[in-house]
This record gives structure tokens, C-alpha cells and sequence, in this order.
């Protein structure tokens, strides 16, 4: 391929890629994505916390039934404090379930709230007491618990009404929402620590409320609710937390914000981005961010210059490869170590390099197209790659001679995150991890946050590059 050429289409691929960013740029506004894994000011919503509705009956027994301690075998009588009205006896489960539901109170939320107070989810040999104080109310920190809500039922029943107060009352008590508070003993014991707490909503004052601890107890809540109920989320979804701009990628069991509109708009469509709740996302611990835009160049500590393609940075050889290949050295952005650790090392650029930033080539004989990089062409077996992964990607007419130079591979593949259908199938997968895994109906999709305008119908033979992973179902949507 002659200089002049390589240069053109080098230049011309940055000038698409920045065409686009400005086209785009306009329907989504980002701000740098904050998270900590553990946040005291923001705990769990005021609607997760009223979502009587969350969980049906056999599902709060199936739940109980999965775990290891003997709650699921304990039945609630008289001496638990159930009225005489109500019955002789109830299953444990029934009475969260009922309590839950009756004072509108997410039936979740007591089952963490139990464990957090006396571990009754796991505990295989609870004493008496465990039960008779399930939900730890009436027990000031002081010692002496109350006699009067002394029992199961009577726990369940004040526990749930409680929490209802705090979010529907809030100004009937101490800590309130956006107020400041500073915890002398955030441990719930002897410290010397200082923590400065600003409750963001009414859920996360109530849980102060009733703990006044930061650590020994509201963090214990958070670790409960985030190991039992946080949704799963695919890997490599886009997601964005109700009521916050930023966006995250999850990808190895991370979440990486993304620091700049062109970073995700030159990469990802945002119309495939999913509404997540804010504890389900801080479920997940932080990863690199993702500053820069497709094909960007970056300079890092050490000084070497990095073209970065998809996931991956490609060292430039030298000084004379840069020029000659025709890089502004206008362009180079500062990069930090932590801002590189995303990327993948791939092979360096040198001048036998002829489309470092990726290219399509048509076969003339068979009209075929390739995706040619690094000395490699991998063939497109369906057309729904130029429309996706290739979108706006001009497709050059090449010759036999030059795509004989090039190595070929296995078929481009599409990336996680993408929903796909067979032609001669209704089933849905969404790619996550590599793999394709089945979503087990309308109900999980939905749940999910996808969108049934963005599942693309493909050739069977793209459906089959891909392994069988674990299908969706609604199991899967709680964190293992």
C-alpha cells in the first residue's frame, strides 16, 4: 500500500470517529462517574426499602429454604407474639412475608435486617433469644430490651412499621436527610475515628436511625443486601444508576466509569445502556476508568506513545514510524498509569503496519469483506457488521495481491453487550463474557432493563461462534 494511501485512511478514520462524537455529543451529557464501594451517605433507596411487592410468598420460602440456618424450620406461636386472631402458628417465612406486605415494607429488606441483628439466615444452632429479638427492636445499644416487643411476630410487625415511619415521617427523628452528621464511634465501640456522615435520603436516616453505627451495623446492611439481593448484571452491560449521569462498563467483575462523552460515544451506542439501581451498581468494586476515544493517542509516564484500539494500546515503534504514518503530535494526550491500566498491551506499530487503526477491505473476486489490523484479516460473515461494530466505517476496494499479505483468522466476532436472535429462532441471547447466554423469558429481559428495538436478528452462523454460558433466568439476576 503506497504512503499517501495509508495516510488517508489513518487521518480519515480519526476525522469519522470525531464526526461522529459531535453528532452524538448533544444527546448525552456525562458527568466523571463517582463511586466508593461502600457509601455511607447512600445506603439503599427509599423505594427499594417500600417495595412491598418484591418478592411473593414461595419466593421469600425458596429463599429462606437456600440458606444454611434453621429459620426456615421455625414456626411463630403464641409465645412469639402472634395475635390470637391470626392463628395458632405461622412459618417464620410467612410472618416476614405477611408483616412485610401489610405494613409495606420490601419483604428483602427484613430478611437482611434479621441477619444483620442475628445472623438467623446462617446461624444453624440460633438460642431462643436470637428469635425473640430477630429484628433487634426494642434493644438500645444500652442493653435491656424492651419486654413488650419481646418475639418473632412482634419484631416482624414493629421492625417493618418502624422503617415506614422513618421514610414516610422523617422529620420525627434524629437523623435526617441532607443534614451532616459526625460519628465519634462509627464501630459501635471504643474508637478514636471520626466519620462525617450526610444521609442522601430518607432510607439511608432511618438505617442511622436505628443503628447509630456507620460500620457495626449500617455497613454489615449494605454487605448483606449487596450479597443477597444485588441484580446480576451481564458482563460488558452499559449501565447508569437511577439519578446519576455517569456511565459504567461492567467488565472482569468490575465497574469502570467512563471520564468523557468521546470514550463512550466513540465505542458504544447509549441507546444500549441499562437502568440499574444504585446499590445493585455499588454491588461492584471500581475499575480503571475509561477516559480517552477510540484511536486516541497518549503519551504515558514512561513517554512511550500508545495508539488505543477497542481494548487494547499499541506502542508506536519511534519517532520516524509516528511521522510517517502521519500523526499529529498536537494529538497526544497525557496519560497516567492508572488511565492505561484498562488497555490490553497489544503488538507495537511499526512502518509494515499499513491500517493501524483497523480497515475494511473488499475482496474483488468474491466481494467479501475483511477487517484487516495488525497484519491479520478476519472475515465478516454477516452484514449486520457493517451496521454495528463497523458502523460508519468506510469499506475499501482492495486487490488480491495486497489481501494475500494479510493473515487470516477466525471470523469477526460481535462484543459483550450485544442482544442477539437467529433468523429461524425466536430465542434471545444476550452476549456477556464471551459467551452466549439465553434469556430465559420476557419477564427476566425486561427485568434486565433491555430493550426489544435493540435485539438484532443474525445469520445462525454468528449465533454459533460463540460458547453456551448460563442462561438468564430469574436465579440469575441475584449476585452469587
Amino acid at each position: 500500500m503506497a504512503d499517501s494511501c495509508r495516510l488517508w485512511y489513518t487521518l480519515n478514520m480519526k476525522k469519522t470517529i470525531a464526526a461522529i462524537l459531535i453528532a452524538l455529543s448533544a444527546t448525552l451529557f456525562l458527568s466523571p462517574a463517582q463511586a466508593a464501594d461502600f457509601n455511607p451517605n447512600y445506603i439503599i433507596s427509599d423505594a427499594e426499602i417500600l417495595d412491598y411487592n418484591a418478592l411473593t410468598l414461595d419466593e421469600v420460602k425458596n429463599f429462606v429454604a437456600s440458606q444454611p440456618g434453621t429459620l426456615k424450620n421455625y414456626v411463630v406461636t403464641e409465645k412469639d407474639g402472634l395475635p390470637p386472631e391470626v392463628g395458632t402458628s405461622l412459618s417464620a417465612t410467612e410472618v416476614i412475608y405477611d408483616r412485610a406486605v401489610a405494613n409495606k415494607i420490601n419483604p428483602k429488606f427484613l430478611l437482611v435486617l434479621i441477619q444483620k441483628e442475628q445472623s438467623l439466615l446462617t446461624d444453624q444452632n440460633p438460642k431462643q433469644s436470637q428469635y425473640d429479638w430477630a429484628a433487634g427492636y426494642g434493644c438500645p445499644d444500652g442493653g435491656g430490651c424492651n419486654p413488650r416487643w419481646q418475639g418473632f411476630y412482634k419484631q416482624m410487625n414493629s421492625a417493618a412499621l418502624q422503617f415506614y415511619s422513618y421514610i414516610t415521617e422523617p422529620h420525627l427523628y434524629s437523623f435526617k436527610a441532607g443534614q451532616t452528621y459526625t460519628f465519634t464511634n462509627p464501630y459501635g465501640t471504643i474508637s478514636t475515628d471520626n466519620v462525617v456522615v450526610t444521609p442522601a435520603n430518607n432510607a439511608t436516616a432511618g438505617l442511622y436511625n436505628y443503628t447509630p453505627h456507620v460500620y457495626n451495623g449500617n455497613y454489615n446492611f449494605w454487605r448483606f443486601w449487596n450479597h443477597y439481593f444485588s441484580r446480576f448484571i451481564p458482563v460488558g452491560s452499559l449501565v447508569q444508576a437511577d439519578g446519576e449521569a455517569g456511565v459504567w462498563l461492567i467488565k472482569d467483575g468490575l465497574k469502570h466509569p467512563f471520564l468523557s462523552r468521546g470514550a463512550l460515544l466513540s465505542r458504544y451506542d447509549p441507546n444500549k445502556i441499562l437502568p440499574v439501581k444504585k446499590t445493585d451498581l455499588d454491588a461492584y468494586s471500581k475499575g480503571a476508568p475509561i477516559r480517552f476515544p477510540q484511536y486516541s493517542l497518549v503519551r504515558s509516564p514512561q513517554g512511550d506513545i500508545y495508539l488505543l484500539v477497542d481494548d487494547t494500546k499499541r506502542k508506536i515503534q519511534n519517532l520516524e514510524v509516528f511521522r510517517q504514518l502521519g500523526f499529529n503530535s498536537a494529538e497526544v494526550e497525557q496519560a497516567s498509569s492508572e488511565d492505561l491500566a484498562y488497555y490490553a498491551d497489544a503488538n507495537p506499530i511499526t512502518l509494515a503496519e499499513s491500517y493501524p487503526t483497523g480497515a475494511l477491505l473488499q475482496d474483488p473476486a468474491s466481494g467479501g469483506i475483511y477487517y484487516v489490523i495488525d497484519g491479520t484479516k478476519a472475515p465478516l460473515i454477516d452484514a449486520i457488521f457493517l451496521k454495528t461494530k463497523f458502523k460508519n466505517q468506510p469499506v475499501i476496494k482492495s486487490s488480491a495481491n495486497e489481501l494475500a499479505s494479510f493473515e487470516k483468522i477466525d471470523p469477526v466476532k460481535l462484543d459483550d453487550g450485544y442482544l442477539l436472535k437467529a433468523a429461524d429462532s425466536p430465542g434471545v441471547f444476550v452476549i456477556s463474557g464471551g459467551r452466549k447466554r439465553a434469556v430465559a423469558s420476557a419477564q427476566v429481559f425486561e427485568k434486565l432493563g433491555y430493550k426489544w428495538e435493540n435485539v438484532l436478528t443474525v445469520n445462525p452462523r454468528v449465533l454459533a461462534q460463540f460458547d453456551y454460558g448460563e442462561p438468564l433466568t430469574e436465579e440469575a439476576l441475584m449476585r452469587e
